[in-house]
């Protein structure tokens, strides 16, 4: 199996666990947010693809932080969704390990291509993980926290990815 086949089951594996993830929960607000992140490795999914078939890579832009944070605005204070929540902190770390792993995989990657267009779109997908890692590290903890204001981590002075 090449790097680009390995890419390619990883994010369809990532697109697989947050599609169980979203079936499990009964929060309409976090089925939302899985669903999305879901999404978004399809997308990556198809852009390693076609990097490995030779067609010009392009990659659509995601949206999934901005509206998870529109989302976690009306939940925050919802005690049934906190519980919920707290339900999910397995998952959630271990949606945090691919989300790390599928990083070090495309910078790998992106180190060991020579076509600049191929670099780019490799760390554009890796930095999408990076947005999905914090996403789901805020969520986990969330679900730890609830006292606390949900810090996104492009607003806070935490350590990032």
């Amino acid at each position: 199996m090449n790097l680009f086949e390995f890419a390619m089951k990883m994010e369809l594996d990532g697109k697989a666990y947050y599609e169980k993830l979203a079936a499990e929960t009964a929060i309409e607000g976090l089925k939302t947010i899985l669903l999305m992140l879901a999404a978004d490795e399809q997308k990556h999914y198809e852009a390693v693809r076609d990097l490995q078939t030779n067609v010009p890579g392009t990659m659509p832009d995601s949206a999934v932080l901005e509206k998870a944070k529109n989302i976690f605005e009306g939940v925050r204070a919802d005690k049934t969704v906190v519980d919920g929540m707290k339900k999910e902190l397995d998952g959630y770390l271990h949606a945090m390990k691919i989300e790390a792993d599928s990083v070090r995989l495309y910078e790998d990657m992106a180190k060991q291509e020579d076509n600049q267009d191929t670099v780019a779109l490799l760390l554009r997908i890796a930095n999408e993980e990076k947005k999905h890692y914090n996403i789901v590290q805020n969520l986990y903890e969330f679900g730890l926290k609830p006292e606390y204001y949900l810090e996104w981590v492009e607003f806070s002075n935490r350590e990032r990815l």
